[in-house]
């Protein structure tokens, strides 16, 4: 079978992983495979065990696990000391290297939507999880620094608020106050599983208040719109898709354990013809 890669996450079953990764060993002519393990909250240290054990080359951390395996691994890489989450990891000399290539990824898929330089904008996040942290720690280190959060349990928000180690102006809101004041907003960024397959029809905040020429950022891929993009849609704001994070971050974490780039467009393309979608942002 060669190379052994992976994805711990819960649920896993939702994921696109494998079907890229693979198809992207397979163009490259390499020896791997990929596979996605449900992992539970409770399970998450026996199986790290298990996956070093077993060789595992490296693997993907998805929700819930990006911030409790950080004690599970050997080392920080630089990328995700910034996010303050793991979700890419290399096994390498019987050591695991926790890094992240969300913030990295998703940051390199908005600016294809956005017409100003991002540091020029106000922003919002909603969420305070791991996603949010990536984004929220990665675009703030590249000079974000009008970014407000806001999330269900709002002390969850002040403290990521709190832990960012780089310059900002961000205050943290409740999801009542962040829609009451969603006109003063550029950006909208959604990272949370609100929206996420198979609860298709939630959104974690309306839109009805929110400027005309606002882009709307929903990190979920599956599906390709949520609730949440289809609203933006049918009030003319530029939305802007999980896709491009999901390939992007993807495509930085083969690179990261085969040296190898892979096609950005091939991902793509796969993603969509496998959600039933056309090319998209």
């Amino acid at each position: 079978m060669g190379n052994l890669y992976g994805l711990i996450g819960c649920p896993v079953e939702h994921s696109m992983s494998p079907n890229i990764h693979n198809d992207a060993f397979k163009e490259r002519k390499l020896d791997g495979y990929y596979h996605a393990f449900h992992v539970e909250q409770d399970q998450l240290t026996e199986s790290v065990k298990a996956l070093k054990t077993l060789g595992v080359k490296g693997f993907n951390v998805t929700i819930p696990h990006k911030l409790s395996i950080i004690p599970l691994l050997d080392e920080l890489h630089e990328t995700a000391q910034i996010a303050g989450a793991v979700n890419t990891v290399i096994h390498k000399n019987g050591r695991l290297i926790g890094y992240n290539t969300d913030g990295n990824g998703y940051v390199r898929s908005l600016k294809d939507v956005v017409r100003k330089p991002l540091g020029e904008q106000k922003i919002l996040l909603i969420g305070a999880g791991g996603a949010a942290r990536g984004i929220y720690f990665t675009l703030t280190h590249q000079g974000c620094q009008h970014i407000d959060l806001c999330n269900r349990t709002v002390s969850k928000a002040e403290e990521l608020v709190q832990q960012c180690p780089f310059p900002n102006t961000s205050t943290s809101l409740s999801l009542t106050q962040a829609e009451q004041q969603l006109g003063s907003y550029d950006i909208i960024i959604q990272t949370t599983a609100v929206g996420l397959h198979p609860n298709i029809d939630q959104k974690p905040i309306s839109l009805k208040h929110a400027k005309s020429t606002a882009v709307v950022s929903d990190i979920i891929y599956n599906p390709i719109k949520t609730a949440l993009l289809q609203e933006a849609e049918l009030l003319g704001l530029t939305v802007h898709t999980g896709v491009g994070m999901f390939v992007h971050q993807a495509a930085l974490a083969f690179e990261l354990w085969t040296e190898q780039k892979p096609s950005v467009e091939k991902m793509t393309a796969i993603v969509m013809d496998k959600l039933g979608g056309t090319k998209t942002c």
